[in-house]
């Protein structure tokens, strides 16, 4: 059974207020931002293994195994631990707009910006791991490397997209992963969290939304691959309007709109909760 709304929202206010204190040691939050990058990194590798040989022979389950491999992600990032920008999103303005103020502005910007530089350093990285392994230009004798001309098509694709396209699929990708991310933190069960985040990702992928940190691999890879498709200007561009979108989606979509409503809730309205409900474990929602 789901935890209250109202109990959710503060355990997500009292998860921004540590991360409003992690972020004033730099050094050690740049370095967990810069691990979910890489993790988010690991997901789009494996999208390209997975799905680039689907997409060299035109089938029509490509997008379905994009999304079905993609839930990956969250995984690491929610199990293993790391400070994600698109996450943070969500439970800084829940931090902000609560039943109780916990954190200032100053905060929610710091926190958002230093974890944002940090994913974009460990998704860089990571990138520049996978090529220089070569795994993406590994292809059957006579035929081209599937995954890298998956990679290709991708880039010719996002070189159609305008700002406004760039901007709303950030709005529905991040409205999507903080769901996920927000039905996580109201259950109890780890096999339930895992569940949830699936099916957010899944969706997200599969309708081809665009995720700001996801992005950061993709140009990444694009880059050292030396692929003409991708250039720093274009790169920079995508990142600015997918990630307005994306703090839209998951700050005001998600975060703002849960924390009126738990802002609306009557007094008492959590002692409807049963006597044996199990409280858990505190935790600080990581994505």
């Amino acid at each position: 059974m789901p935890i209250p709304i109202s109990e959710a929202v503060d355990e997500q206010a009292e998860a921004a207020t540590t991360k409003a204190r992690a972020s004033r040691s730099p050094g050690s939050y740049l370095v967990s931002s810069a691990l979910a990058g890489a993790y988010i990194g690991v997901a789009v590798a494996l999208m390209l293994a997975a799905a680039g040989p689907l997409n060299a022979a035109n089938s029509p389950f490509t997008k379905l195994v994009q999304g079905l491999v993609f839930g990956i992600a969250l995984t690491l990032v929610v199990f293993a631990g790391g400070e994600l920008t698109t996450g943070n999103m969500m439970t800084m303005i829940l931090g902000l707009f609560g039943r109780a103020r916990r954190v200032g502005v100053g905060a929610v910007v710091a926190v958002i910006l230093f974890s944002f530089v940090g994913n974009l350093v460990g998704g860089l990285l990571f990138s520049l791991l996978v090529e220089a392994s070569g795994v993406l230009r590994i292809a059957n004798p006579g035929q081209p490397p599937a995954a890298l001309n998956f990679l290709t098509s991708t880039f010719r694709s996002k070189e159609t997209e305008t700002v406004a396209t760039m901007f709303f699929r950030g709005v529905l990708c991040n409205f999507l992963v903080c769901l996920g991310v927000w039905m996580a933190a109201r259950t109890r069960s780890d096999g339930a969290k895992l569940v949830v985040l699936f099916w957010a990702l899944l969706a997200f992928i599969t309708t081809g939304f665009d995720h700001v940190v996801a992005n950061m691999t993709i140009f990444g890879l694009g880059l050292f691959s030396g692929l003409p498709e991708a250039t720093v200007g274009h790169f920079a561009w995508n990142l600015l309007w997918v990630g307005l979108g994306n703090l839209v989606g998951g700050g005001l979509l998600v975060g703002a709109a849960y924390g009126f409503v738990a802002r609306s809730e009557k007094p008492g309205h959590d002692e409807d909760v049963p006597d044996s409900a199990v409280p858990r474990e505190r935790e600080v929602a990581q994505a």
